[in-house]
């Protein structure tokens, strides 16, 4: 069976070594030395100047609109996984959708300014499949009008824009490192700032907001990464680049292999000025009933490829009232991302390719 995505496990030796280490100090959590020790690894591997190791992607984001201080209104974009709305939700703010860019299927600049009133406190744009937003313009516009600015960089690890990280921009930035994602820790996400200040409140919140044993500084919740999952994520990342490497064949044999076909679109990513980790490979069909159509082929075959994302996020049935945003809700049923794992074949993603292409 092929499915969308499967984990890169490392060997599992070395992360039996560190397990071990583990045992023999009985410490398993609470801000650990092996916590500790990948914070700073992955500092130094993504030229970052702070980083705050958190229990996963969803909890990063929730701790940043908190430590941002975000209230009511906060701009975002349709098109994105649930977590990125839900945490708009879940403390107590309202999401108000921007369409999104029909070329990249990032929140589209250009229609940002329309919605923003005095109630607007932030924007939370997303790095969709991990191609990097309109960052200047994003940054133009959160200091012309005094916004807060946040990016969900869930799937951007590793991903640079004009030799930068993109987990450099913003205010914050949060990123997941749940099991699916390139560089992974089993379940755990990250927050990023170049300010210290925010890294401290951060840091202080994802341990309930202790300023020591006996005193607090601030509201906080429980968002601490164990010592078991940051020896996963110490093992990983020590084949993070041969990972890499491995991603980028697979996503340039799928281009290669379905380039042609005139009834298909690929998320457009500037070459030019963007390192990219090629951790998806989503396509884009003419119509809603090509992409069902090669779904059931695939599935036929035991190859299962996802709507991700579907549906559009701001015709979710939880929302108070539902918004228009017609090119997010066009593009979420028509796209379909591939398989793309560090064991996938090129013989299986010829064939996956081959029952994509039959129907069309």
């Amino acid at each position: 069976m092929k499915t969308i995505t499967k984990p890169y496990l490392p060997n599992q030796k070395e992360y039996k070594k560190l397990i071990d280490d583990i045992w023999n100090r009985n410490i398993l959590t609470n801000n650990g030395p092996l916590v500790n020790q990948l914070e700073n690894e992955l500092i130094e591997y993504l030229k970052l100047d702070n980083l705050i190791l958190t229990s996963n992607g969803t909890i990063a984001l929730q701790i940043a609109l908190k430590a941002l201080s975000i209230k009511n209104k906060v701009l975002t974009t349709p098109f994105s996984y649930i977590a990125t709305t839900s945490s708009i939700l879940w403390e107590n703010c309202d999401p108000i959708f921007v369409d999104i860019d029909p070329a990249n299927y990032n929140i589209d600049p250009n229609k940002i300014e329309a919605q923003i009133t005095p109630e607007t406190s932030a924007i939370l744009a997303t790095h969709v499949f991990g191609c990097p937003c309109d960052v200047e313009s994003l940054e133009e516009i959160s200091k012309k009008h005094n916004l807060k600015l946040i990016y969900d960089a869930a799937h951007a690890f590793g991903v640079e824009y004009n030799g930068n990280s993109v987990l450099n921009y913003g205010d914050l930035s949060t990123t997941s490192f749940h099991a699916t994602k390139l560089f992974h820790t089993i379940e755990g996400g990250a927050i990023t700032t170049l300010s210290q200040n925010l890294s401290h409140i951060c840091k202080r919140m994802r341990n309930f907001g202790h300023k020591d044993l006996v005193s607090f500084e601030c509201i906080g919740v429980n968002g601490k990464m164990s010592e078991f999952h940051a020896a996963m994520g110490i093992c990983v990342l020590k084949d993070i680049d041969k990972v890499l490497t491995v991603r980028k064949q697979q996503y340039e044999l799928y281009k290669s292999q379905l380039g042609h076909i005139k009834s298909l679109s690929f998320q457009s990513i500037d070459n030019e000025k963007v390192k990219y980790n090629y951790s998806y490979f989503p396509i884009l069909f003419n119509n809603t009933q090509s992409l069902i159509d090669a779904t059931k082929r695939l599935e036929a075959n035991n190859i299962f490829a996802r709507r991700y994302f579907y549906p559009s996020l701001n015709k979710i049935d939880y929302l108070d009232t539902l918004q228009s945003c017609p090119i997010a809700e066009s593009v979420a049923s028509r796209v379909l991302c591939l398989p793309m794992y560090h064991e996938l074949k090129d013989h299986e993603i010829k064939e996956i390719c081959q029952l994509i292409e039959i129907g069309l």
